[in-house]
């Protein structure tokens, strides 16, 4: 299999049709295949899954679980379980990400990407700009300034920069020969865990025309990482610590930086709560 979608998706009923319509309409000339996980929906996307599972059967390969996968708490980590169980399943050679409540709007997008890393084998990670568009009728803009570099490396990912909306990744699939880093686990920031592990593969490709779109809305998990969340900020300080000796500490003046930045905010936490 050339690639996985891989699609986590939880009380998306109002979007996961336009998601999965955007990958339907991929033009390849390769196989794909649609991993989809559903964590115990409430409402009707396991239904709307299952319909166009029965329309699309050797395209969709869906886990509609009946208990969420968890973990529940601490809710940073929501979703987590779910999303690990489906990177694993996904058995292509390359792995798309898009969540169940965004979508794609360019029909040669996986084509595009994969062309670029069948052609670079030096590329770990590809991505691509996107519209963000607001549930609460915010203006929509894009999510990458018109700057940002065709290149990057994992130096760029050590400086807490993020570049990459989940939605635009095709990545080489690491994870299905290796194990996530032991430190994963204790990440509350998912998709950084993933690219991090992936960047240390590789270089990262940036395609600039805007090809998904990003729906921010309040069910987002988005909401809950945010900049007032002192739990969210220690643990995020505690994975680049993690990082840095994960990767032999090779990049401990870039790391170093960051861990500073961090605990400069963490301070005003303290001073603001005492």
């Amino acid at each position: 299999m050339k690639l996985s979608v891989c699609v986590p998706a939880f009380n998306h009923e109002n979007y996961i049709k336009q998601m999965l319509d955007g990958a339907l309409m991929q033009v390849t000339n390769f196989d794909f295949e649609i991993v989809i996980g559903d964590d115990a929906s409430t409402d009707a996307t396991p239904a709307i899954i299952r319909e166009y599972q029965e329309k699309n059967p050797g395209t969709i390969r869906a886990f509609l679980h009946s208990e969420n996968q968890g973990p529940k708490e601490p809710r940073e980590f929501a979703g987590r379980n779910n999303v690990l169980q489906l990177l694993k399943a996904c058995k292509g050679e390359y792995v798309a990400m898009c969540e169940g409540d965004d979508y794609w709007t360019d029909p040669l997008k996986l084509q595009k990407q994969v062309d670029f890393l069948d052609a670079n084998p030096e590329f770990a990670i590809s991505h691509h700009n996107v519209l963000v568009t607001y549930e609460d009728g915010s203006p929509e803009h894009f999510f990458n300034a018109p700057d940002q570099k065709l290149v990057s490396t994992i130096e760029d990912i050590l400086e807490d920069k993020w570049f990459m909306a989940t939605a635009s990744w095709v990545y080489r699939n690491h994870f299905l020969q290796n194990d996530f880093a032991d430190w994963h686990a204790k990440a509350a920031a998912g998709d950084w865990a993933v690219i991090i592990q992936l960047a240390a593969q590789g270089k990262i490709g940036y395609f600039p025309e805007p090809m998904g779109v990003y729906r921010k809305h309040s069910a987002g998990l988005s909401n809950v990482h945010s900049n007032t969340n002192q739990k969210f900020w220690q643990n995020r300080r505690d994975m680049f610590e993690n990082v840095n000796r994960w990767l032999d500490h090779k990049y401990d003046p870039i790391v170093s930086k960051t861990l500073a930045r961090y605990d400069e905010q963490l301070s005003l936490f303290e001073k603001i709560g005492s």
